[in-house]
């Protein structure tokens, strides 16, 4: 009876240890996230330091604009411009991509075109850069043309002329739709592959076509995932500095259109641009450019884990 009652001697030896290994990699993960805080903290607290004097600097530093609003004005513009059209170009091809790797595509195919995308992500920003300046402007040169002949009466196509080059904004949001590609795909194509094959084999089994049971079962599971994929594109798409510094004809003109000639650079670009021949004065308001950045990513990243947390709360009432 007590050789039943007591528990063995191995298995108790073995609690201890497994307690230990528990304890040990809770106080490593912990102060990883903590690690990260304290990461973005000091990054904040750099640019709001250094990039202070630049919000409040003599008239002449902001050039051509005359505050501090005039000046990140366009340059918000441009970025937001740019990283919309990567986000409209990029996510259908990358969605569909993934759904062809996950569902579609023979195992001795699906493996290849895997590696294949996710090579892309290995590639150079540089090597973008001037792939899209010296090839893609002058290829999507008339793709310019037949949007401002068309679709002219839009801001976005008009009423200024087409680019007679190709670099514009609407060229750097291609490349920059190809370089967020890999990202969107690859995490979109894991969580596409995680959905349960129960709930695929019943919407089967209920008569649903193949389409029908990716739009039924597996979007829904996989919303949350895919909303990440798009945020982390988005913000890689919001950061890129060289690849659209190489691509876009730069001027400090305002405005919505993204094929004319007449386009501020992004934020990103215009400090690569700009800070290693800037006075004292001018980084200062360079490094002020870095800090609306960091907030605007910083809040676009936070209203995206909002909208995941939003549909898995939905999801676990469901």
């Amino acid at each position: 009876m007590t050789a039943t009652l007591n528990p063995p001697e191995a298995e108790r030896s073995e609690k201890p240890a497994s307690r230990r290994g528990d304890r040990i990699f809770a106080g490593l993960a912990r102060g990883a996230g903590l690690t990260i805080l304290l990461a973005l903290a000091a990054v904040f607290i750099f640019l709001f330091v250094e990039g202070w004097n630049g919000l409040n600097a003599e008239e002449a530093t902001y050039r051509p604009a005359t505050d501090f609003l005039g000046y990140i004005g366009p340059l918000i513009l441009s970025t937001i411009l740019a990283a919309i059209i990567a986000l409209i170009v990029a996510v259908p091809f990358a969605i569909g991509i993934a759904l062809f790797i996950s569902h579609y595509a023979p195992r001795r195919l699906a493996t290849p075109v895997a590696y294949v995308i996710d090579l892309l992500a290995a590639v150079p920003s540089v090597v973008f850069g001037l792939w899209g300046g010296r090839y893609l402007a002058d290829l999507l040169q008339p793709v310019h043309v037949w949007l401002h002949d068309r679709l002219g009466f839009l801001p976005f196509f008009g009423p200024d002329p087409a680019s007679p080059n190709g670099r514009s904004l609407f060229t750097a949001g291609i490349v920059l739709a190809i370089m967020i590609l890999p990202i969107i795909t690859a995490i979109s194509r894991e969580v596409f592959a995680q959905t349960p094959r129960l709930h695929e084999e019943a919407a089967l089994a209920l008569g649903a076509t193949r389409w029908e049971m990716i739009r039924y079962a597996v979007f829904p599971y996989a919303r949350s995932g895919m909303v990440s994929g798009v945020m982390l594109g988005l913000g890689r798409a919001l950061g890129e500095t060289m690849a659209v510094a190489m691509v876009l004809a730069v001027t400090p003109v305002a405005t919505l259109n993204v094929i004319g000639t007449a386009s501020p650079a992004t934020i990103a670009s215009n400090i690569a641009l700009n800070y290693k021949e800037a006075t004292p004065s001018r980084q200062s308001l360079l490094i002020a450019t870095g800090l609306v950045l960091f907030a605007v990513t910083f809040a676009i990243n936070f209203f995206a884990r909002w909208i995941v947390g939003r549909n898995e709360r939905k999801q676990a009432k469901a």
